[in-house]
């Protein structure tokens, strides 16, 4: 294999969808499996649908990705601009070049021209009308038009567009490293635009030409370009470049959680998760849509899980790191068929990672949280708490949510447990252990399970007749992790005050 060169190439119409991301991670895992190179370029022919902050969006979702590109727009390297608005000039001769070889025309019908031509069609039984080789010669373009007249119409400055000649009758043949052979005949492909009227390219023209004159050699791209893969065989074909034509490897969609169709970010707002990797303010009305990042979701487990959508390895592992994804990755375990986007999957992909996690770096992320409710605590004390809850948590957010007794003493006790477990007698059980406990040298664990099965063993009492009302004491909670771990590192101290709190505040 030559050297592999691929490229994600989004356009700043929007925040980037998972979907985007998906695509340009495997890009990555494709380039760097094979020591290659992986471009980023930004697809702004169509200005039209320009979105402010959208570019900058884009390069920040993939910086928290962790998907670092080698050339691009901010790394630059020998094949740019690598932004296609700065690349105009270089489209505009090769369109020059499809029509001088007449494999392109120039044509100036108007808007209204062309819903004239659509319903006439229409009205004559054609379900779908088409600029082709039968409507092209009653439309006005520089095939069905005088040589004097286009140069006329030229030098008059009137409007145009350029559009692909389609031969008649042809088969063209793609190979797709997914998918297998795709064959489609030109008699059911339209004169496609390739130059619009504003002096841009479209998306046909402009990747192809980006594609060849960067040396792409391997398209990775979402399957909804499938269908204009042939377009695009052609104008390789026509431009003189077929022997460097690049493998194409389109990939299946990302699936709604329910239904049929592709993930869409209604899909997220109606069932209560993300779309996007980081969060996108839109410009127009403010609104804001979080992403994974401000949901507390690592990084690594986003990746780990976006994956796995359409990819399968072939093995049982789920759990993967950047590296082991790239040494694992290949374009042939990539399936045809749609992949269901699994939510709950999701979280406990974070689950695990969190879990893995080292305390102290769980720590820092905590204390940013317990700053923003101006809670100042001993980073070790911190790191000790996060390695009790990371067992019980999906984000850092859920020890602070689940935790927080932790950090202060509860003010109010669940209900439920005070009346199903805090007795008549509970109180007295409560007060003598707290003179037990507060014998104790080392308060250890160890030490304060020891003690406190020994007073359930000499008071002939069962663990649930006393540990609910010590537990709701130290947390105001009826569950949660171990509870003797819990005062160990709330210290004797504070254990002992709570007891007493709860001993004059709580009444059965």
């Amino acid at each position: 294999m030559s050297e592999v060169r691929v490229r994600f190439a989004p356009s700043p119409t929007g925040p980037l969808h998972i979907g985007g991301v998906r695509t340009a991670l495997y890009n990555y895992l494709f380039a760097k499996k094979h020591q290659g190179k992986i471009i980023l370029r930004i697809e702004d022919t169509d200005q039209s649908r320009f979105v402010k902050g959208a570019e900058n969006y884009i390069i920040e979702s993939l910086n928290w990705c962790g998907i670092k590109f080698d050339e691009s727009i901010i790394n630059k390297g020998d094949y740019g601009p690598y932004r296609q608005s700065d690349r105009k000039e270089i489209y505009r001769e090769y369109a020059e070049k499809l029509i001088e070889e007449g494999n392109a025309y120039y044509a100036f019908d108007t808007s209204e021209e062309l819903d004239e031509m659509r319903s006439r069609m229409k009205k004559a039984g054609v379900p779908s009308p088409q600029y082709n080789s039968i409507t092209r010669s009653s439309m006005k373009n520089s095939i069905s038009l005088s040589e004097d007249e286009v140069k006329s119409r030229l030098n008059n400055d009137e409007k145009y567009v350029i559009r692909i000649k389609m031969p008649r009758n042809e088969e063209v043949k793609i190979h797709d490293v997914i998918r297998g052979w795709v064959v489609v005949n030109t008699n059911n492909m339209d004169d496609k635009v390739i130059f619009k009227s504003d002096g841009m390219p479209t998306y046909h023209l402009a990747n192809v030409v980006d594609d060849y004159l960067m040396k792409i050699s391997h398209v990775i791209r979402g399957e909804e370009w499938l269908p204009s893969a042939p377009l695009h065989v052609l104008l390789y074909k026509f431009l003189g470049w077929g022997k460097e034509m690049p493998k194409f490897a389109h990939l299946p969609l990302i699936l709604k959680p329910d239904g049929n169709g592709k993930l869409s970010k209604r899909d997220g707002d109606r069932l209560g998760f993300p779309v996007f990797p980081i969060k996108w303010i839109n410009p127009d009305n403010g609104d804001v849509s979080l992403g994974y990042k401000e949901q507390g979701y690592i990084t690594e487990a986003f990746i780990n899980m976006l994956s796995l959508l359409g990819w399968n390895p072939g093995t049982t592992q789920e759990i993967f790191s950047m590296n082991e994804l790239i040494q694992s990755f290949s374009l042939d375990r990539v399936g045809k068929a749609g992949a269901k986007f699994d939510f709950d999957k999701t979280k406990w992909f974070n689950q695990q990672y969190l879990r893995a996690k080292n305390k102290e770096d769980l720590a820092n992320e905590l204390q940013i949280i317990l700053k923003e409710n101006n809670i100042k605590m001993d980073d070790k004390f911190v790191a000790s708490v996060c390695n009790q809850l990371k067992e019980r948590a999906t984000f850092v957010k859920d020890m602070w949510l689940e935790g927080a007794y932790y950090f202060s003493a509860p003010t109010t006790y669940d209900e439920k447990t005070i009346r199903k477990k805090w007795k008549e007698d509970t109180p007295r059980f409560l007060s003598e252990l707290k003179i037990r406990l507060e014998k104790i040298s080392d308060f250890s664990s160890i030490n304060i399970e020891i003690e406190f099965k020994k007073y359930l063993e000499d008071n002939d009492l069962g663990m649930g007749r006393l540990l609910p009302a010590f537990r709701l004491a130290l947390t105001g909670l009826g569950m949660g992790p171990s509870l003797f771990d819990i005062a160990s590192l709330l210290g004797k101290t504070e254990t002992i005050m709570r007891m007493e709190v709860a001993l004059n505040t709580i009444k059965s």
